[in-house]
C-alpha cells in the first residue's frame, strides 16, 4: 500500500471535483425527472448530445459569443424537455412503469440517429468556452497544483446553478410546488397544483441540466452522436450513489464518482470504470438506497 503515499493526491482531487461536477449536473437531472414525473430516464445523455450540437450551430455558423448560444441552448432544451415531456411521456405514463422506461430509451435511439443525420457521424472540435494559461497553485516548494481554465469554468458554473436551484426549490413559489409533486403526487394534485406543468418543467429543467454537461464537456471529448455515453452511465452509477430519491444525493453521489474515476484512472486507467463500479455495488450492498436515499415504503 506504499503506493498511496506516491500520488498527487491534491491534483487528483482537483480534476476529480471538476470531473465529478459534470457528473454531478447529469445526476441531479435524472433524479430531479425522476421525483416529479416517477420515470427513470434513460434519454438524458443524448438529450445533452443533442443540446450540445444546437449549440454548436450556434457558434460555428451564426458565429454567436459563447454565453449567448449558452442561454440559447438552456431555452432549447427547457423546451425540448417540455415537449418531451408533454408528447411521449405522458401518454407512455397511462401504461406500465416498464413503458416509461422503454420511450426513454427510445428517445436516446432517436436523438442520436437525428443529430447523426442532421451534423453527421464526424468527430468534430467543439469550441472552448475560454482560453488561456492554467493556474497554478503552490501548496508545497516541489508541488504544484494545476488547474485549467476549462476546469475552472465547470467549477464555477456548477456552484452557481448548484446555489440557484436551491433558492429556486427553497423559496420560489413553483420550486415549492415541485418539491410538493416530487414528495406526494396525490396530495399536491388535490392542493390544486398543476401537476401536468410541475411534470414538464422537471422535464425541461432536468434536459437544460444535461445540456449544460454537454456543453462543458464537449471542448474535452469533441462533438459526436454518441459522446456522452460513459459520461452517463457514471451519472447513473453517481445518482444511484448518492440515492435516487434524493437531489442532495446526486450532486454528493456525482462528486464521489468523479473523484474515484480520477484516482483511478491515473492508477490503473484500464480499470477505472470496473473500480468505480465496484465501489457503487459496495455501497449499495450496504446501503441499498444509496448515501443520501431514503428506503420508500408503499402500502399495497
Amino acid at each position: 500500500m506504499a503506493w498511496l503515499t506516491t500520488l498527487p493526491w491534491g491534483q487528483l482531487i482537483i480534476n476529480g471535483i471538476a470531473l465529478g461536477s459534470l457528473y454531478a449536473l447529469t445526476a441531479f437531472g435524472i433524479v430531479l425527472i425522476y421525483k416529479t414525473t416517477d420515470v427513470l430516464t434513460f434519454g438524458q445523455g443524448e438529450l445533452a448530445m443533442f443540446s450540445a450540437f444546437i449549440a454548436f450551430t450556434l457558434l460555428d455558423r451564426l458565429k454567436l459569443p459563447f454565453p449567448v448560444a449558452f442561454v440559447l441552448t438552456l431555452v432549447f432544451a427547457l423546451g425540448l424537455g417540455a415537449v418531451v415531456e408533454r408528447v411521449l411521456m405522458r401518454r407512455a405514463q397511462q401504461g406500465s412503469i416498464l413503458n416509461s422506461i422503454i420511450v426513454t430509451i427510445g428517445l436516446a435511439l432517436v436523438l442520436v440517429g437525428m443529430a447523426g443525420f442532421i451534423w453527421g457521424y464526424e468527430v468534430r472540435p467543439f469550441p472552448d468556452p475560454v482560453t488561456g494559461p492554467p493556474f497554478l497553485f503552490r501548496v508545497s516548494p516541489t508541488q504544484n497544483l494545476v488547474l485549467t481554465q476549462l476546469s475552472a469554468v465547470i467549477l464555477a458554473v456548477t456552484l452557481v446553478l448548484m446555489l440557484l436551484l436551491f433558492a429556486f426549490f427553497r423559496f420560489s413559489l413553483v420550486g415549492i410546488a415541485m418539491r410538493a409533486v416530487a414528495q406526494n403526487r396525490v396530495a399536491a394534485r388535490l392542493m390544486g397544483i398543476p401537476v401536468d406543468r410541475i411534470n414538464a418543467l422537471g422535464w425541461g429543467v432536468g434536459a437544460a441540466l444535461g445540456a449544460v454537461t454537454g456543453m462543458l464537456i464537449a471542448p474535452t471529448n469533441s462533438l459526436f452522436p454518441n459522446m456522452m455515453g460513459d459520461v452517463a452511465i457514471k451519472a447513473y452509477a453517481g445518482a444511484v450513489l448518492g440515492g435516487i430519491t434524493s437531489l442532495p444525493g446526486a450532486v454528493v453521489g456525482g462528486l464521489l464518482l468523479g473523484i474515484i474515476d480520477s484516482v483511478a484512472g491515473f492508477q490503473a486507467p484500464e480499470l477505472r470504470t470496473t473500480i468505480a463500479f465496484t465501489l457503487l455495488v459496495i455501497v449499495l450492498v450496504i446501503r441499498p438506497a444509496g448515501l443520501l436515499g431514503r428506503r420508500e415504503i408503499k402500502k399495497v
